[in-house]
């Protein structure tokens, strides 16, 4: 099935493919004049080809649990196994001959939590299903009076810090919302309704969330079901081993998340995804094919696509499990930079900058031609959208890893950030082209073992929720 898959995908003729090369050899390579220029080992050919392929209609915007999702990680473990990559569990000294590609895939489980029936009664008086809404890992609640934690949100307390502190806490939790957030509300509802995905339920609890200007909580029984199910999904994971013996052991970290948002509800739309996140997918499919032509790597370097981001970083989250995070040195995870950025083409921005010195040093290694054209990792120009969290990069920089996101989206002015427009007409092929570029010229000093960023301090990320 896999390999009818990649066939298929083999032979798709892209319409646009041809037109695409024709606009980008009008422009000049950024790197076209420097004695750096790598043009010749990350052709553009191969990198229109990838993200073509994988924002292809034919792709139905690989949402996740959907077979598209599949035939997208057939492609992805295909490039792999032709760049010469070893899988995870492999190493590549071992091997006779190409792996086969199911190897490259890491499956996991993930837990869907649909909520069936919720009902309510505050100090003797049924509340209506609207002012009513809850995260839960349990199957089922039967709550009265004291067998939960009971707390008020008053009109001017902070919603969302009461909420994240009660979810870093887990256990259980009735919370009375002033109506004064009834917005607020809302929008937990329409999020809590639609259900939760959880890697695993190790510690089961609930929060059940009632709006109602009740201050005093004397009487509550809380009857509900939710229906847990499994579903599998699988990253994509390949390695490159490292040439130095006592450096082997030390991974530098390429990643990328390569699931989307599928299609609009009425099947007739497609979210393909082209910038989110076909742009970083295809990054490390050709960096991974640089560094392997190359031939050079001191350190052991690693090629992750991980899904499932989209619904929850679950995919960062197991792959997170399956090694010693102490033993990577580095994470560049590649999020969307298909579109020119504020700073110019070619360049990029870096997540958290400030929780580790990897900016500084990436800069520092920069050959002074590059540098003096301003072509340096810029910090986060959005910092109030508190992007390091919000990618695959968080979950290894709580664990101490200088784990960041790369990318060059104008968040702030991006009018096709999860609209079914991020196609392929709506990236800048050129400076995406040269980001991949400068980010292969950037991290070479990772990859030879010259360049050791300091850790994340673990104790300064917010941790990640035990309920939703």
């Amino acid at each position: 099935m896999l390999k009818q898959i990649v066939n298929q995908a083999k032979n798709k003729k892209f319409t646009q493919l041809k037109y695409i090369l024709a606009a980008i050899a009008l422009t000049t390579p950024l790197y076209g004049a420097c004695e750096n220029s790598i043009s010749d080992i990350i052709p553009i050919e191969q990198v229109v080809k990838d993200i073509s392929y994988l924002a292809s209609d034919e792709l139905k915007g690989r949402a996740n649990f959907s077979p598209e999702r599949a035939q997208a990680a057939a492609y992805i473990a295909e490039r792999f196994a032709e760049i010469g990559l070893a899988p995870m569990q492999t190493k590549q000294k071992q091997l006779t001959q190409k792996p086969h590609i199911a190897l490259f895939l890491q499956h996991f489980n993930v837990h869907k939590i649909q909520p069936q029936h919720i009902s309510v009664s505050l100090n003797h008086s049924a509340i209506g299903h609207e002012n009513i809404t809850m995260a839960t890992t349990l199957a089922e609640l039967s709550w009265q009076t004291e067998q939960a934690q009971s707390h008020v949100i008053g009109k001017d307390d902070d919603m969302r810090k009461v909420l994240q502190q009660l979810n870093q806490q887990g256990g259980q939790h009735v919370v009375l919302v002033n109506s004064a957030h009834r917005k607020t509300f809302q929008l937990y509802k329409n999020y809590f309704d639609a259900g939760l995905t959880k890697l695993a339920i190790t510690q089961p609890g609930a929060i059940v969330l009632v709006l109602s200007d009740e201050s005093q909580l004397s009487h509550y029984q809380v009857k509900a079901q939710a229906k847990i199910s499994q579903q599998s999904l699988s990253n994509v994971v390949g390695i490159l081993p490292g040439h130095d013996a006592q450096l082997a052991n030390e991974v530098v970290l390429y990643s990328a998340h390569y699931d989307h948002l599928g299609t609009t509800a009425d099947g007739r739309k497609i979210y393909n995804g082209a910038d989110d996140n076909a742009s970083g997918t295809t990054a490390i499919l050709n960096l991974a094919q640089y560094f392997a032509q190359q031939g050079n790597n001191q350190r052991t370097l690693m090629f992750s696509a991980f899904s499932a981001e989209e619904i929850g970083g679950f995919g960062s989250r197991y792959f997170s499990q399956q090694l010693n995070p102490d033993n990577v040195v580095a994470m560049i995870n590649i999020e969307m930079i298909g579109k020119v950025s504020k700073f110019g083409p070619g360049t990029v921005w870096m997540t958290g900058i400030e929780r580790s010195n990897l900016a500084q040093l990436l800069n520092d290694a920069l050959p002074e031609n590059l540098a003096n054209n301003g072509l340096a990792i810029q910090a986060d120009p959005y910092p109030e959208q508190k992007l390091f969290y919000r990618s695959d990069n968080a979950t290894l920089a709580r664990l101490g890893v200088p784990a960041h996101s790369f990318s060059s989206t104008q968040l702030d002015k991006d009018p096709h950030y999860h609209q079914v427009s991020d196609d392929l007409s709506s990236i800048n092929m050129s400076s995406m082209h040269q980001v991949i570029e400068l980010l292969a010229i950037a991290t070479q000093p990772l990859v030879d073992g010259s360049l050791t960023p300091s850790r994340i301090d673990k104790s300064k990320v917010r941790l990640q929720g035990k309920i939703y």
